[in-house]
């Protein structure tokens, strides 16, 4: 296994290559990203606050609130800017503890009004469960697309063209190897893969696709921003001052805030895949330079998980809450690998688009 000499990204990563020094394509290119303008906060501001003002507006934007590090510092700093936003939270079922705990800290202290959408969780554990048949590899496309489908669907509802977004460059700016996910618009695929295994009827699931963001973004003139780009983002100063000031806990990896993910991402993914996606989060960290080489080295030696104790748990509770056996979780770990495209997709589409953006541009 060839591994980058600069990050920790390594050969088992779709589409990597390396230079004659030994660094790879990813952290070359993210290494680009990080360089280039830089943003003017205060004019962005001050465009918020005259929209609101303009239009008599109650919010002046939305901000998707997951209770993870990213969501919950930009809220924080949205209100230190004099931002009035309304908070937006998906509950697909899987919150954990924590991660409720954080959230009613932060809305508390902050004093914001606070919106939750609660898919029914039948209907979700169907549309999981149909995920799970296909065998592709992208479960969190249905909570990711859900997520973005609740952010643009609450801007048009309260009539904002804001949503300030957790979405960074410091710590997830680097790009996503293919063998990783799937791309998260592809509304036809998600309907394809329900309708082939579980013909659930999506009522409470929020759902969006290639075309609906086209016409949010053309029609209705809705931005999705970047916000924590307009600040010298440093994720464990974040996590310092949410502590400090709210008593905000850390999760011990990257959207760990969810039980789902947790247990998706630190057992399923390389268990099922043979992918770790710390790889891809502490080289990010590692290029921007918020932790060092070694330090990533370290961790990405240990367990995804902080304790064995805390990986059965999460094993049992997923199990329980899927209406699983160990017979079944074990069935589905030895099946066959599916790609997204195996299913109806709108990938082609999406590519399309790209390179007219990258004409047009």
């Amino acid at each position: 296994m060839k591994i980058c000499k600069f990050c920790i990204m390594d050969s088992s990563c779709a589409g990597i290559f390396f230079n004659s020094a030994g660094r790879c394509n990813y952290c070359i290119d993210f290494e680009k990203k990080l360089t280039i303008k830089e943003k003017n906060l205060n004019n962005l501001i001050n465009d918020i606050k005259k929209f609101r003002l303009k239009n008599k507006n109650e919010y002046d934007c939305v901000i998707g609130l997951s209770g993870g590090i990213d969501s919950s510092y930009t809220l924080l700093k949205a209100v230190e800017c004099g931002l009035k936003p309304l908070a937006v939270h998906l509950d697909n079922g899987w919150n954990s503890e924590l991660a409720q705990s954080n959230i009613e800290k932060l809305i508390k202290g902050l004093n914001v009004d606070f919106y939750t959408h609660v898919i029914r969780w039948s209907e979700f554990r169907n549309l999981m469960q149909s995920f799970f048949d296909s065998d592709v590899i992208d479960i969190e496309i249905l909570t990711d697309n859900a997520m973005l489908a609740l952010n643009y669907k609450m801007a048009k509802k309260i009539k904002t063209p804001f949503i300030l977004a957790g979405t960074n460059s410091s710590t997830e700016g680097m790009s996503m190897p293919k063998n990783m996910n799937w791309f998260k618009f592809d509304k036809k695929n998600i309907l394809a893969i329900n309708s082939k295994f579980k013909k659930e009827k999506i009522i409470t699931f929020p759902i969006i696709g290639i075309l609906d963001l086209i016409k949010y973004i053309l029609i209705e003139k809705i931005k999705w921003i970047s916000f924590l780009d307009y600040f010298d983002y440093n994720k464990t100063q974040a996590e310092d001052e949410l502590n400090n000031k709210f008593g905000y806990e850390r999760y011990k990896y990257k959207h760990y805030e969810s039980v789902f993910t947790r247990f998706y991402q630190g057992f399923l993914l390389p268990k099922k895949f043979n992918v770790d996606k710390r790889k891809l989060h502490l080289s990010t960290l590692v290029v921007s330079k918020q932790i060092n080489r070694e330090k990533a080295l370290s961790e990405i030696a240990m367990s995804p998980y902080p304790s064995k104790e805390l990986l059965n748990e999460d094993k049992d509770y997923f199990i329980k809450k899927m209406k699983w056996t160990l017979k079944d979780l074990d069935i589905y770990l030895k099946r066959g690998i599916k790609k997204h495209n195996d299913y109806p997709n709108n990938f082609w589409l999406y590519k399309l688009l790209i390179k007219i953006y990258k004409i047009i541009k």
